[in-house]
């Protein structure tokens, strides 16, 4: 393989070799002007592992609050309770909205909130209850590793038994959220009342040790550096050695809108790229890498499965998030949207559930 940077010729040659790349390997692809060189090598690693299939999920998101304590510099979904555009829903109307979509395949309920304290603990396990009532067949991906945290001091549990009594409950898989970027420095600056990187670690590590597998994520394009991003990917891999519980990766690209960074311009598709092609070079223990359409459009999605991402998330149906930062992205897309999606990209579209396993 020829490159024009020949920089990325010596790790070129241990990808061939299997070999596991280092900091400065990771540094040196998101800082190489050969955005092709880098693609071709994460194509390499993809297609060794998926071949030419190109996964989605028949899914659908609840944001059962938007009412939180921590208010993050980056975010624009939390509020404080009372504000005009505060909302919470009742367990009865979390049912309500997921009949609506009863007549619908779906296989995944993705829940994630605000730290709302007006919540109990109790609110927490009857949802997962409900919606397992509900959606007897789906599998219930619920609660950031910071929401667990909460969870675990609202309860009055350890953290090992409040993950129990939520896993009794009806959960089954976790996403990868909160963690952001796992730098001290980012942490003070943007999110010093969430939990830092020890604690993450922890939390994940309790969780999967219990059996429920969860993602891993990055949100990028704001104030971290390259380096930072590096140290990230490599403190996951180092996790994923030692529990092996970690499903996918999610590169996140941050969306300022409607924040108080909203002075910083958006990512690049550059950017995007080389950053999804680095974490499928890096996180060699990762079996999948998504390209979450939702951040970086759907266009750039459909290139980024040519860039190492073999996923692209899924249907979502109503996306709140992302979309309150500015985002400009569908809420949501259907089942014959995903599969032009993957195949207009060259690729084979192939319907999985959570634990990707092949349906339909």
């Amino acid at each position: 393989m020829e490159f024009l940077d020949p920089a990325l010729g010596p790790i070129w040659k241990k990808v061939k070799a299997g070999e596991r790349l280092g900091f400065d390997d990771g540094v040196t692809l998101l800082r190489s002007p050969d955005l092709s060189g880098v693609g071709r090598m994460a194509d390499h690693v993809r297609r060794k592992r998926h071949g030419n299939i190109a996964y989605y999920v028949y899914n659908q998101h609840v944001n059962y609050t938007n009412v939180c304590s921590n208010r993050c510099t980056f975010c624009a979904f939390a509020t404080d309770e009372g504000c005009r555009d505060a909302y919470t829903w009742s367990i009865d109307e979390v049912k309500e909205r997921l009949k609506e979509r009863g007549d619908e395949p779906v296989r995944e309920i993705h829940m994630v909130g605000g730290l709302n304290e007006s919540l109990g603990f109790d609110y927490f396990t009857g949802l997962l209850k409900a919606i397992a009532e509900v959606r007897p067949g789906a599998t219930i991906k619920a609660f950031t590793a910071v929401e667990i945290d909460y969870l675990s001091k609202l309860s009055g549990l350890s953290l090992s038994e409040t993950v129990l009594a939520l896993k009794k409950a009806g959960l089954a898989m976790m996403p990868g959220g909160g963690a952001e970027v796992m730098s001290q420095r980012v942490h003070g600056a943007l999110f010093p009342k969430k939990i830092g990187k020890e604690r993450w670690l922890e939390v994940m590590e309790t969780v999967h040790q219990a059996g429920i597998p969860s993602n891993a994520t990055l949100l990028y394009g704001h104030i971290e550096t390259l380096e930072e991003r590096v140290a990230h990917l490599l403190t996951l891999r180092d996790l994923q050695d030692k529990t092996g519980g970690f499903s996918a990766f999610i590169p996140l690209a941050f969306h300022s809108k409607n924040t108080e960074l909203s002075h910083l311009p958006p990512t690049g598709g550059v950017d995007d790229l080389k950053t999804i092609a680095a974490a499928r070079l890096i996180l060699d223990n990762f079996d999948h890498i998504k390209a979450y359409w939702v951040m970086i459009g759907e266009k750039m999605a459909q290139v980024a499965l040519s860039f190492g991402a073999d996923d692209l998330d899924g249907t979502i149906i109503e996306e709140r998030i992302t979309h309150t930062a500015g985002a400009t992205s569908k809420k949501g897309l259907t089942r014959g949207e995903m599969v032009r999606l993957v195949t207009s990209a060259g690729f084979e579209p192939v319907e999985r559930d959570s634990f990707y396993n092949h349906v339909g």
